[in-house]
């Protein structure tokens, strides 16, 4: 399917990267483009394997009809002139991971996990569980390893766990899961992209593609929107909630599979309802595949979280600093303020994606100040003045953070929450988090 074929990928960054540098050892002809200056080494070694690599910012204008496929980077949008050019050519136009996939041993079991918020966390308690319980486990895509990197390590039998955004939803086609998980969905999530949330839902429900009654949802009982796209599906389902009895559910401060107790929520290292419904997700999928209790006791007794999300920094000076960077949207910062009950100094700003951020006022009552950058700076402090909230207009997050760092008293909490993408300053929010945990070793020097 992808041999001996002409093969325009649009987007470097690192799926694009490492599908140019798979599907060369295929005689593809290969043409790779970005916008943006990319790294030097990587430029170097794609072009030793044939692949022409082409930094403009008129990338449409070396697309022709001779190219079989676009493999689009995700975070391009569907009306980008590149892709409208090609889809007008009848070039067929995917991503990474729909390419990956042709690939795959196809006796592989792939876990896949979407969701609103969640998605990083439930991905990550998986993969312990498994790699605990000596299962051949991977982990990849949206969590950072693009599975064009892990095609040669996937043998037969092995487990996938895959984090799928829904941006990789969008241009995907025969991918199929053996077990899908969706966390959530909320309404103010990437809308700029979509440009409807009938169309984010619907992307969302391209996580149960291809399934069959011989494939597995697990399923979030209590979210209206999971329930509407789910109606459908042919898979077999499953549920969790927080607030009935399903099949895997949460009750006087324990979490239960099919009746089953398996952990009370004070054994567990992360706290917060959002978490608990992410280790909800989690144990479903791991006690399918049998995994034990005592494994999955010991995976939630331990896991202490993710990187930028709601992670702990340091305390300097008694004022705990939390990396919260993966909070892009309003509900993901809402989730991180219900997480403390000490006086904050919240930073927030980033892309200005025309979103309102009306919604957070009701969970402001323990933020002392925001201290905002980027680009919405403005519209977040018009947001604090509408509601009384004091706000510091910052440029960049180095200065909001040095300043949050001389307004903190002992005792309080400084916390990146930025209910923004990054992309206004940031090649993306795991850059953004690494600058800020930075700045606060250096503070502590």
């Amino acid at each position: 399917m992808f041999e001996n074929k002409k093969i325009y990928i649009l987007g470097m960054s690192k799926s694009g990267y490492e599908a140019a540098k798979f599907l060369a050892n295929y005689n593809n002809k290969i043409v790779i483009t970005d916008s943006n200056e990319q790294d030097k080494e990587h430029i170097e070694e794609l072009k030793k394997l044939g692949v022409e690599v082409i930094i403009t910012d008129k990338q449409e204008e070396f697309i022709d009809e001779s190219f079989n496929y676009m493999i689009k980077n995700p975070g391009i949008k569907y009306d980008n002139k590149s892709v409208v050019k090609a889809k007008n050519l009848n070039i067929k136009v995917i991503n990474e991971l729909e390419m990956a996939y042709e690939f795959l041993n196809k006796n592989c079991t792939i876990i896949g996990v979407t969701g609103s918020n969640g998605k990083t966390t439930t991905v990550t308690l998986i993969y312990q569980m498994l790699l605990k319980a000596k299962f051949p486990v991977h982990l990849g895509g949206n969590i950072g390893t693009p599975v064009a990197k892990l095609i040669n390590d996937v043998k037969k039998d092995d487990y996938l766990v895959l984090e799928i955004s829904d941006h990789q939803l969008c241009d995907m086609y025969n991918f199929k899961t053996n077990i899908s998980v969706i966390t959530n969905i909320f309404d103010e999530v990437h809308i700029d992209f979509h440009d409807s949330f009938d169309r984010y839902k619907n992307i969302k429900k391209r996580i149960f593609n291809n399934h069959t009654t011989n494939d597995l949802a697990i399923i979030n009982y209590d979210n209206n929107n999971v329930l509407e796209i789910t109606n459908s599906i042919n898979s077999k389902k499953q549920y969790f909630s927080k607030k009935e009895k399903k099949d895997c559910y949460l009750n006087n401060k324990n979490i239960y599979f099919k009746n089953e107790l398996i952990i009370n929520l004070d054994e567990i290292k992360i706290k917060g309802m959002h978490n608990y419904e992410n280790i909800m997700a989690a144990i479903a999928v791991c006690k399918n595949l049998n995994v034990s209790n005592e494994v999955i006791k010991e995976v939630l007794t331990t896991f202490s979280g993710v990187e930028h999300r709601i992670e702990f920094v340091d305390s300097i000076a008694s004022v705990s600093y939390y990396n919260d960077s993966k909070s892009t949207n309003n509900k993901a910062t809402i989730t991180a303020l219900l997480s403390f009950d000490k006086p904050t100094i919240l930073l927030m700003g980033g892309l200005d994606r025309n979103l309102s951020f009306d919604e957070l006022k009701d969970y402001m009552i323990n933020v002392k100040e925001i201290i905002c950058f980027g680009e919405t700076k403005n519209k977040i402090k018009s947001f604090a003045d509408k509601y009384n909230i004091k706000c510091i207009v910052m440029n960049n997050l180095e200065e909001a953070t040095m300043k949050a760092s001389s307004e903190a008293e002992a005792g309080d909490v400084v916390l990146l929450s930025p209910a923004c993408a990054s992309w206004d300053q940031y090649k993306s929010f795991e850059e953004r988090g690494l600058e800020f945990k930075n700045i606060i070793n250096k503070l502590n020097i």
